[in-house]
């Protein structure tokens, strides 16, 4: 969770949403990433989305060996995408009560009609990127 920490702060610097991401395979991190929406004028560009696109490049589309750390509670779109490439493991930070579709919101994997459901574990860190995340709105929006 510590790389994707990296990834957020490096977020925030770009003026992105501060949500980081790290694909593990084998215990080494094989692709790491941030928020792009802005930069890339791209509504998708998750950083869990950029991750599972960049790891798949490098061989698979099915990431079955593959563990996804993230900063933020992964949204429903995010959560549809690592269930299709098949992550095995999910760890996220902070929960995202407001968009957030894992434990919160439409809790993806509960559905039914989720073929894949990765083991979840969640709150790891969740105060180093819940305070990056409240300080980086705090900035934003001031009151």
């Amino acid at each position: 969770m510590d790389e994707a920490l990296l990834e957020a702060h490096a977020a925030a610097e770009a003026g992105e949403v501060p949500v980081g991401c790290v694909i593990v395979r084998n215990n080494a991190v094989i692709v790491r990433t941030f928020n792009r929406t802005l930069a890339d004028r791209d509504p998708t560009a998750h950083a869990e989305l950029l991750a599972i696109r960049a790891a798949a490049a490098l061989g698979s589309e099915r990431l079955t060996d593959c563990d996804l750390y993230v900063t933020l509670e992964p949204c429903a779109m995010c959560a549809a995408a690592m269930s299709f490439a098949r992550i095995r493991r999910l760890y996220y930070a902070a929960a995202d009560p407001k968009g957030g579709a894992v434990e919160n919101g439409v809790r993806f994997f509960a559905s039914p009609t989720c073929h894949h459901r990765p083991e979840v574990y969640g709150g790891i860190a969740e105060g180093d990127a819940a305070g990056l995340l409240k300080d980086f709105f705090r900035a934003r929006r001031p009151l």
